[in-house]
């Protein structure tokens, strides 16, 4: 949608931003690599913070070493990486995860995995983009909400094909 909104308008640069519905890591890496700067908050799929627990964003990436600092101070390494619904993700975790005075904070398992796509740096430009325009989304609501409120209202209450076409009769 993106690439033909920057053709029907004739430019070559567009920043585009949606809820987090259109949150789709392979789009958003293709936005990004043909000049489409996307701001789209990520989905978020984790019950860690819900319960407790620390989640993803509490661990600092250290791109230099390709780790994780974990809360409690440790290193979570790469020991492998996968293919998983065609993404190429590593896979981190420390050593110290079984003795860890935190562990409950942080995992019911013995050791906390930490997922890593192969190009996370981009979504992670991308929330640096959003967190230093904190109003955006809400301009968004604003601007896009607002014509499909008017469009409904003029349309009236919806109903289906079937309760317009034909009432049925008791037997």
């Amino acid at each position: 949608m993106a690439e033909q909104s920057r053709k029907a308008i004739g430019t070559e640069e567009l920043t585009v931003v949606a809820d987090r519905g259109y949150f789709k890591s392979e789009q958003i890496l293709e936005c990004t690599q043909s000049g489409i700067t996307p701001i789209v908050p990520k989905s978020l799929t984790s019950n860690n913070r819900a319960e407790g627990r620390f989640d993803k964003q509490d661990f600092i990436y250290v791109a230099a070493d390709d780790e994780y600092c974990c809360p409690a101070g440790e290193r979570a390494i790469r020991r492998f990486t996968t293919v998983e619904h065609g993404l190429t993700i590593h896979k981190y975790w420390s050593s110290a995860c079984p003795r860890c005075p935190i562990r409950a904070q942080c995992t019911t398992s013995d050791y906390r995995r930490i997922t890593r796509w192969e190009h996370e740096a981009v979504l992670e430009t991308m929330q640096e983009r959003l967190d230093r325009q904190p109003d955006i989304m809400r301009v968004r609501r604003q601007t896009a909400e607002h014509p499909f409120a008017t469009l409904k209202l003029w349309m009236g209450p919806a109903t289906s094909s079937l309760e317009r076409s034909s009432t049925c009769a008791p037997r």
